[in-house]
């Protein structure tokens, strides 16, 4: 009777904490005293998922001129996570195409995920599949120098919210950041008439809010190189971009991006592949559908 008494009362306070995540804490060794289970998680991007904390896309020098609105669907692809999403982005140009802003993220995520993978996340989410929101990002893009010997230079500035939610499924974050970087490009006319060729390259500064008390954000250098090829109504890209954390924990994403659109009279339709080629080890397919509006 004596030790059954002893066992409820040992027992209780971890039910009385999380009832529903006893599994979790068998698994990861936690008791009553530990420090909460948000300090057991690492995050970096390649330890949350695909949309957490992504590489930024290269920009290319130039403040394109007009307004827009993006949507379509991305499908990652990695052994133990399968992701599905759908986002969104706007954006619009002021000052006769001096300054620019972007509002973009992911509206909705779908996921599965394999037994393995939620345990190497410390994840709660014991089904480790469901339904999450993204978070949000905001830009604004400044010309700096177009049009003359120096090549076009643009500089970026933005912030990125913590509306992304499922944490405990190590989906998202759950922390705000920012980045700003300058990117610069030439472009450079072709043989065939029409054709344009211009290679980019971009640097910046890239930083989050982590759950280490003693380093509560990590900081990170940018970088990006690439080029573009214009042709009729086609234009193709390749780049490879990452930023690289000083943690060390999978905060090192090196990414590879096909970008493929197809210029028609009232929409640009839009296929991308990237290769995750560090940490952020993901294969993904983007489709999306440009449309332009009026401003």
């Amino acid at each position: 009777m004596r030790k059954a008494v002893l066992f409820f009362l040992f027992i209780l306070p971890m039910l009385g904490f999380s009832e529903d995540y006893i599994w979790w804490n068998i698994k990861h060794g936690w008791e009553p005293g530990k420090p909460g289970w948000r300090n057991y998680m690492r995050i970096t991007p390649g330890y949350l998922g695909p949309n957490a904390l992504p590489v930024p896309d290269v920009k290319k020098g130039i403040v394109q001129s007009g307004s827009n609105i993006e949507f379509g669907f991305d499908f990652h692809f990695m052994e133990g996570d399968q992701t599905q999403d759908i986002f969104a982005k706007y954006y619009r140009s002021f000052a006769d195409g001096k300054v620019a802003i972007e509002v973009y993220g992911v509206v909705m995520e779908h996921y599965v995920m394999s037994e393995f993978i939620r345990d190497e996340r410390i994840a709660r989410d014991f089904d480790a599949k469901g339904f999450a929101n993204g978070d949000l990002y905001f830009s604004t893009l400044v010309q700096v120098v177009k049009g003359r010997k120096f090549p076009d230079t643009m500089v970026r500035m933005a912030g990125r919210t913590a509306s992304g939610n499922q944490l405990e499924g190590a989906r998202y974050a759950d922390s705000p950041g920012y980045f700003f970087d300058f990117s610069f490009s030439k472009a450079y006319a072709g043989k065939k008439e029409g054709m344009t060729f211009l290679p980019f390259a971009s640097f910046g500064f890239y930083s989050w809010q982590t759950n280490d008390e003693l380093n509560l954000q990590n900081d990170a250098w940018m970088y990006g190189l690439g080029a573009d090829l214009k042709w009729s109504q086609w234009s193709v890209s390749n780049s490879l971009s990452g930023y690289s954390g000083y943690k060390k924990e999978r905060d090192m994403p090196m990414v590879y991006t096909f970008d493929l659109n197809h210029h028609l009279k009232n929409k640009t339709i839009r296929l991308q592949y990237l290769h995750g080629l560090r940490d952020w080890t993901y294969q993904t397919v983007k489709i999306s559908l440009i449309l332009p509006l009026k401003n």
